[in-house]
């Protein structure tokens, strides 16, 4: 059995695609998913399944949501490598007094180009910071997310990707859980 980290996007936002982490846990349980365990309510789920391919992981969760509870979920499903190569390449950190709350990760649902970040044309949003690292990219936001358009939608449409964000704070702790 291989554990996979499902991260759902847009789930639980402002009263949108209300799934609650019992049901969509029970969910998974019944369509064969074991050790199911949900984080937080925006969307972070825990499961083993005998299916190495995290895509594959990702479909079958997506389908299943949709067929539930009728909500078109992106799902992104990363590995624990995944979350320890945050921790080491996450360019921000070796900042001194870096501002933790205001570091985050957009995570993609593929490999970017290192030039990638021209797309994204980051410097208008100075002075926030983005770098691409594979399928991830590293925020620093100067304010903080809420106050800036550098946001997943913009990462979406500009590199025509589907992506999710989660917080420093949220990365270290899924770390965490992941054992």
């Amino acid at each position: 059995m291989k554990r996979h980290l499902a991260l759902l996007r847009g789930i639980n936002v402002s009263g949108h695609n209300m799934i609650k982490m019992e049901a969509l846990k029970t969910t998974l349980e019944i369509i064969g998913f074991t050790n199911v365990v949900t984080y937080i309510q925006s969307g972070n789920v825990f499961v083993e399944a005998d299916e190495e391919s995290g895509f594959s992981v990702g479909f079958k969760i997506k389908q299943e949501i949709y067929k539930t509870f009728g909500h078109e979920v992106p799902v992104i499903v990363i590995g624990k490598q995944d979350l320890e190569s945050c921790l080491t390449n996450n360019p921000f950190l070796k900042e001194k007094e870096v501002d933790t709350k205001k570091l985050y990760v957009a995570f993609l649902s593929k490999e970017m180009s290192s030039t990638a970040i021209n797309e994204l044309k980051i410097s208008q949003f100075k002075p926030d910071e983005a770098v691409v690292d594979g399928n991830r990219i590293f925020i620093k936001y100067d304010v903080g997310a809420g106050k800036t358009r550098l946001d997943q939608k913009y990462i979406e449409k500009k590199l025509n990707v589907v992506a999710t964000m989660r917080n420093w704070n949220t990365v270290n702790k899924l770390l965490e859980m992941f054992d």
